[in-house]
């Protein structure tokens, strides 16, 4: 299926890493033009070797703390010289996790940076860019534990929570002017979060971090969040959903919440 997004201005948010960066692969394989916003140079200069390889139209790396307004106001700054308008911005920046009683004031309000400021002032700052292309979609990174929750997520599922309402909000707001809001909620996904954080955890159960049955069975087993589909999920298949809300083939949703999770308890 054609998308439409060749030759397309994108930019995604945390497009280094993870489901990030999956779906600035995902928008380049489609012949897109793509900016990258993320902190890490050495992650950036990485990810345009990467995207022009498969074949992005033009890639842009911004170097951006999304905690930081005034970097995020350059970074839009530089976009709108570059290319002078947005067809698509996509948020996957988001906190890690943490218990409750492990959480300090300074840890929620990090959270609520993360999770949900950074998304704001990312739509903030590309308003103008968007409102000057020809068409426009915003997709958000939430996460199934918004409605399954985790006794380790708390901060980051209230700012996940809150992101979802505001895209929630921002698709009424911007539905007069054609552009569309959306929210992406993935479940468990085979990220850096299991294959380096916690293969060593992995190993000690015989079980492989990286294999996204084995990641279901330790989920299964530790938090008792099963799929139906019997496995973690993969980037690149959240991306996929991602990508076709964000493109032109998708005219008519706005304001949906999609879950990728393969297969759940809830709606």
């Amino acid at each position: 299926m054609d998308l439409g997004l060749s030759g397309s201005a994108t930019a995604v948010a945390g497009g280094t890493k993870g489901i990030g960066r999956a779906v600035a692969e995902t928008l380049a394989a489609e012949g897109a033009r793509v900016a990258v916003l993320a902190r890490g140079r050495a992650g950036l200069d990485d990810a345009v070797r990467r995207l022009l390889a498969l074949g992005a139209a033009d890639v842009l790396a911004l170097a951006t703390d999304v905690t930081d307004l005034g970097q995020v106001q350059r970074a839009f700054e530089d976009l709108g010289q570059r290319w002078g308008e947005l067809n698509v911005l996509v948020n996957t920046v988001g906190p890690g996790p943490g218990r409750f009683e492990q959480l300090s004031d300074e840890d929620w309000i990090r959270a609520f940076e993360l999770g949900t400021m950074g998304a704001v002032r990312n739509v903030r700052a590309a308003l103008p860019l968007l409102r000057a292309a020809s068409w426009a979609r915003i997709v958000n990174v939430s996460a199934h534990s918004i409605q399954r929750q985790s006794p380790i997520l708390p901060a980051y599922t209230a700012s996940k929570a809150a992101l979802a309402s505001v895209s929630k909000n921002l698709a009424r707001s911007l539905a007069g002017e054609g552009i569309l809001v959306n929210t992406v909620s993935p479940g468990t996904i085979v990220t850096a979060s299991f294959t380096e954080s916690l293969a060593d955890v992995f190993a000690a159960r015989g079980l492989d971090a990286s294999d996204p049955y084995d990641v279901m069975t330790w989920i299964e087993e530790v938090f008792h969040h099963p799929a139906d589909l019997g496995r973690a999920g993969m980037p690149e298949e959240v991306a996929a959903v991602v990508c076709f809300l964000a493109s032109r083939r998708n005219g008519y949703t706005t304001g949906a919440n999609v879950n990728v999770d393969g297969g759940s308890d809830f709606v």
